[in-house]
């Protein structure tokens, strides 16, 4: 097996990367997929023997027809059947161990993205990793309040964003680790400067699995940083709170034992807003960029009042994403929101040391603009 590593914040993160393997063992319960891979296997010249719901490819010469298979199969499968195979790579020869092997093996859909054979997993493999901040500004005034921090990835000196990077990780099964490290590098990197703004950081409820255990190494580096606990506020996206409210509940509660507060990001965007809003209760909203953009729109103006209206009466802070014009600052002052963010107070960027104008508002040195 090789390393995938990327530096966060000094340290250095190991991932599983598979190597070149002579063996595979594949099985599904759907009955018309293994015939296929059979048939495919035996027409490459691999040794092929079956089982009820099982196949055994061997490669004799000892790896690369398997890796053509892997790559053939990712154009002859379905998506659908690609994640209804179970395959282990090399496993022992029988016993106890070999069925732990196929217990806890990785679909061949996930095998497939982890050998860089329908993602490009080079993004993750030589990516260092770092965090970008963009400010948010109280709408009253334009004194800056606050940082949202953005994961990134530098790659041969190009910069990955951070939706590419949780794309390639959540079709690898790394999810969970990627995003422990943009929790983490998040934390981390605004030591130096953060001072006493609130920090928002991203976060993805599927990929914490048991809130007092995958969050652990989270609670110790804000523990570390020394950065008060009210200033943390975790920011979760609409999108991704409502596959499994329950379990969102239950990651919540265990934030908010921590002292630190929730933000529900895109507001607006789904048709179950309002309906989130009253289960989550965040003490942040964040109103959707789309339709933060799309006024005066009437349609749009009309699902902003009544997000703005509902999170005030639950005690919430509102926040309007996407703010680029004087126009759109103006507009969401009157709807009602109380921070503004986007390119008209600042883009995202990555910065060393803390400066203060004449009126203390924050102004960035020695950073790299974001792309």
């Amino acid at each position: 097996m090789g390393t995938l590593c990327g530096s966060v914040c000094g340290c250095r993160q190991h991932w599983a990367v598979p190597g070149r393997a002579s063996r595979a063992l594949l099985a599904t319960s759907v009955g018309h997929v293994l015939p296929t891979v059979s048939r495919t296997a035996k027409a490459m010249g691999l040794r092929v023997q079956t089982a009820p719901q099982l196949v055994d490819v061997v490669d004799p010469k000892g790896g690369p027809g398997l890796e053509r298979l892997f790559q053939k199969l990712a154009r002859e499968l379905t998506a659908a059947e690609l994640d209804a195979v179970r395959v282990a790579v090399d496993p022992p020869g029988d016993g106890p161990a070999l069925t732990a092997s196929l217990l806890t093996a990785p679909s061949l859909a996930v095998e497939l993205a982890r050998r860089g054979v329908t993602v490009e997993v080079g993004v993750l493999a030589e990516a260092e990793f770092w965090s970008a901040y963009q400010p948010i500004v109280s709408l009253a005034d334009r004194s800056v309040v606050a940082h949202e921090a953005l994961l990134r990835g530098l790659v041969d000196g190009r910069e990955i964003g951070g939706g590419d990077l949780f794309f390639v990780a959540e079709s690898a099964g790394w999810l969970h680790r990627l995003d422990r490290i943009g929790r983490e590098s998040a934390i981390a990197g605004a030591v130096p400067w953060l001072g006493d703004h609130d920090l928002f950081v991203n976060f993805n409820p599927t990929s914490i699995l048991r809130p007092q255990v995958c969050l652990a190494s989270t609670e110790q580096v804000a523990h570390t940083a020394g950065i008060s606990p009210h200033q943390l506020v975790f920011e979760v996206v609409e999108s991704h709170a409502v596959a499994d409210r329950g379990h969102l509940v239950s990651v919540l509660e265990h934030y908010r034992s921590l002292g630190w507060r929730v933000a529900l990001d895109d507001v607006g965007a789904g048709w179950s807003s309002l309906s989130l809003l009253a289960t989550v209760r965040p003490e942040v909203v964040k109103l959707d960029k789309g339709l933060v953009q799309a006024l005066p729109d009437d349609g749009a103006r009309t699902v902003l009042k009544a997000v703005t209206d509902l999170a005030h009466d639950l005690g919430a802070v509102v926040v309007a994403e996407g703010v680029e014009t004087e126009e759109l600052a103006e507009q969401v002052t009157a709807l009602g929101a109380d921070l503004g963010q986007g390119w008209l107070f600042g883009r995202p960027v990555r910065h060393e040391r803390p400066v203060h104008d004449d009126e203390g508002r924050w102004q960035p040195v020695g950073v790299t603009r974001s792309r």
